[in-house]
C-alpha cells in the first residue's frame, strides 16, 4: 500500500515534542525536563509555564547536564534532557556513554535541531556526525521521526520505555507523511509506497524528499519502494532485506555524514544478508559549508531531482 498522502503545511517537531511532553508531563509528575539555557530553542516556554518546579536549567554545562538527568533518572524521576544535537551529542559524549548508556539509566536524550539546521551558523553548529556517535553505543535507541505526528509518537513511546533513547529533531518544517492515528514502534520501518525497481531509505527531514523523488521516478516509469527509517538502531533488519531481495537496488540518504550515520547502518545489514548495488547520499566526509539547510541538502545531492538521478544510477548497477 501507499503512504498516507502527505499534507502541504510544513510543521515544526519542535512544536509537536513540546506539546506531546506538556500532556505527558500533566498525566506523570515524575516527568522532568533538564535543558543547556536552551528554553526557547527548544520550546520549552510551555512547559517552564507549567511545571517551572521540574525544568531545570543548568545553563551553558551539557556535562553537567547529563549528570543531572542521570542522578534524577536513580531517584526515579524520567528526565528528558533537551539540548541543540551538536552540542549535546558532542559535548557531553563521555557522560552519555557512562552516565547514561552504560548505566542503562532511564533518560530521554532530546537532540534539537539537528542536521543542518543551524546551516547558517557553519559546521560547528551542524550536527551531521551525532548519528555515528550514539548509535554505537549498547543500550541506546537511537530515533529521527519524519514528521510532527511520528515526533508526538516517538515521544510518547519513549516515556513509556524503560531505558535510555536518543530522539533526533530538526526546526525546518516539514509535510505530514503518517496517518494521524500513528502508533511508533522502535526498529520498524515504515512503507511509505511500494515498489519494485529500487528502494528509497531515509528519516528525518530527508523522507519526504525521497516521496518526491519516487514521484519523479514514477514519471519515468521506474517503481519505488519508500521506507521510513525512524529508527537508526535496532535497524529493521528484515524489512532492509525485503528490500534487497524484492528491488535489488537501494539509496539512503541523510542529513548526515556518509560515514557512519543511516546509510552506513543500512550497507552493514546488505553486506551481511542481501548484498545488492547501493548508493549513499549525505554529507561526504567534510565539514559542509555555510549556508541554509536548503541549500546544502540540495548542494549534497539531496534535492529530489537530484535523488530519482542517482536512483537510476544504481539502478544500471543491478
Amino acid at each position: 500500500m501507499n503512504a498516507h498522502v502527505p499534507s502541504q503545511k510544513l510543521h515544526d517537531c519542535r512544536d509537536a515534542f513540546a506539546a506531546t511532553l506538556e500532556r505527558l508531563a500533566a498525566e506523570d509528575e515524575t516527568i522532568v525536563v533538564v535543558c543547556n539555557d536552551s528554553v526557547g530553542s527548544s520550546k520549552l516556554g510551555g512547559f517552564k509555564a507549567k511545571f517551572p518546579e521540574r525544568l531545570i536549567n543548568v545553563g551553558i554545562a551539557e556535562q553537567n547536564m547529563i549528570g543531572v538527568a542521570a542522578g534524577l533518572a536513580n531517584g526515579g524521576r524520567i528526565p528528558y534532557v533537551c539540548a541543540a544535537a551538536p552540542f549535546l551529542t558532542g559535548r557531553a559524549l563521555e557522560q552519555i556513554k557512562a552516565d547514561i548508556a552504560y548505566s542503562n539509566a532511564n533518560v530521554k536524550l532530546v537532540g534539537i535541531s539537528s542536521g543542518m539546521a543551524y546551516g547558517d551558523l557553519g559546521p560547528t553548529h551542524h550536527s551531521i556526525e551525532d548519528f555515528a556517535w550514539t548509535r554505537v553505543l549498547p543500550n541506546l535507541p537511537v530515533i529521527a521521526p519524519c514528521d510532527h505526528i511520528e515526533t508526538a509518537a516517538a515521544v510518547e513511546w519513549a516515556a513509556q520505555y524503560q531505558g535510555p533513547c536518543f530522539l533526533r529533531l530538526s526546526r525546518v518544517g516539514v509535510p505530514d507523511l503518517l496517518p494521524e492515528d500513528h502508533v511508533f514502534e522502535v526498529g520498524k520501518a515504515n512503507l511509505l509506497r511500494e515498489g519494485s525497481d529500487v528502494t528509497l531509505i531515509a528519516n528525518g527531514t530527508l523522507t519526504h524528499r525521497m516521496v518526491k523523488a519516487a514521484e519523479i521516478l514514477a514519471s519515468r516509469g521506474i517503481s519505488a519502494r519508500v521506507l521510513n527509517f525512524a529508527t537508526v538502531r535496532p535497524m529493521d533488519e528484515d524489512a532492509i532485506v525485503a528490500a534487497a531481495r524484492e528491488t535489488g537496488a537501494i539509496v539512503t540518504a541523510e542529513e548526515h555524514s556518509t560515514f557512519g550515520g543511516l546509510g552506513s547502518a543500512v550497507a552493514e545489514v546488505v553486506v551481511d544478508l542481501a548484498p545488492v548495488p547501493m548508493k549513499r547520499l549525505g554529507v561526504p566526509g567534510i565539514f559542509a559549508p555555510t549556508g541554509s539547510a536548503e541549500f546544502l541538502l540540495n548542494e549534497f545531492g539531496m534535492a529530489p531531482e537530484a535523488i530519482a538521478d542517482a536512483a537510476e544510477g544504481v539502478i544500471k548497477r543491478k
